[in-house]
């Protein structure tokens, strides 16, 4: 296990480490939590600055790990950007550029926004099997636009296919140059399908750290080492749930605390959160980024065991648990 010795190296990750003990045995007790259970990294950090790093059950601070559908939160931040970039508005329908959606009585309706926020009407489609962007933009609706919620791959294929219409080239290439090139954010992979095209519901390879680096960003709120890279007030909209789904925003997921049956309905999704203020990019076997933007957490987890959770086998990792070993008992970040 290897814990916070790697710290002295943290120099070239350009974060640093905290000057002040940030309640050690709380950490402590978080680690052991989440090696418990599968766990093969968790890092913390707190206004920026690294305070606990720990890599059990064959972890390493330098191998990248699958994302699974935590790769999903990287969509609404490609659209704040192109929103602020003047390639879209997040309310405009989504067939002003998918023409063939044009004489569909739903799909004519559905907006980038509402397609994002997983409230659009399609089927979301089978978890870990991504359709290619063609198949996905062919799905007919379900149901009307803003009238239930439904997870899934298909809706971020069709977003790839809207942004590889509006940029006519490849999204990832814009997500890098736009966000991944300023924050130093390197992948190790990310997964393409048939067509050629990446795979935005569950593409992509980092190493914590490098997930930290987005956390960071999302922290404050699209700003990098002083230079702005977001528009404050769009990504902001990431965080505003539907009137479907209060759990879930523009791509991300929400903690809130609200009544047992509703968070019994979130737990559906393999998700405990009922502490106000975290935002969360989630995947499957318990990989997460946490963010608390107001008390300046983020912490990101990562896990084995993402294809038994995809087959229904997923592990009693518990959101709550983890959370509140962190934060301690009674107490805010």
């Amino acid at each position: 296990m290897q814990r916070r010795a790697l710290l002295g190296g943290l120099v070239s990750f350009g974060l640093g480490l905290s000057g002040q003990a940030q309640r050690p045995s709380n950490l402590e007790k978080a680690a052991a939590y989440s090696a418990q259970h599968r766990g093969i990294a968790l890092l913390v950090m707190v206004e920026g600055k690294v305070v606990w790093e720990d890599y059990p059950n064959g972890g390493h601070p330098e191998r990248p790990h699958e994302l699974a559908s935590g790769t999903k939160s990287f969509s609404g931040l490609m659209a704040v950007a192109a929103a602020q970039d003047g390639l879209l508005a997040l309310d405009e329908p989504v067939a002003q550029t998918l023409s063939e959606w044009r004489d569909d009585p739903l799909r004519s309706a559905i907006t980038i926004r509402q397609l994002l926020q997983l409230v659009s009407g399609l089927p979301g489609g089978r978890l870990g099997r991504p359709p290619t962007y063609a198949e996905a933009v062919q799905t007919p609706a379900a149901a009307p636009p803003g009238s239930r919620f439904s997870y899934g791959p298909i809706p971020f294929q069709v977003f790839g296919e809207l942004m590889r219409r509006k940029l006519g080239g490849d999204p990832l290439a814009y997500l890098e140059r736009r966000i991944f090139f300023p924050l130093g954010l390197e992948y190790a992979f990310w997964r393409r399908g048939p067509d050629g095209y990446p795979h935005l519901p569950s593409g992509a390879f980092l190493t914590a750290r490098n997930w930290a680096r987005l956390g960071e960003l999302v922290r404050t709120g699209g700003v990098w080492q002083g230079r702005r890279l977001l528009d404050e007030a769009l990504v902001a909209e990431c965080f505003l749930p539907s009137s479907v789904n209060p759990f879930y925003g523009l791509t991300w997921w929400l903690s809130k605390a609200l009544p047992p049956q509703q968070q019994t309905a979130l737990r559906q999704f393999g998700l405990e959160l009922d502490q106000p203020g975290w935002v969360v990019a989630a995947g499957a076997g318990g990989q997460r980024l946490y963010v608390h933007r107001e008390k300046g957490w983020v912490v990101v987890r990562q896990a084995a065991g993402i294809l038994e959770s995809l087959e229904g086998n997923r592990p009693p990792f518990s959101d709550r648990v983890l959370l509140r070993l962190l934060t301690g008992p009674g107490e805010a970040p």
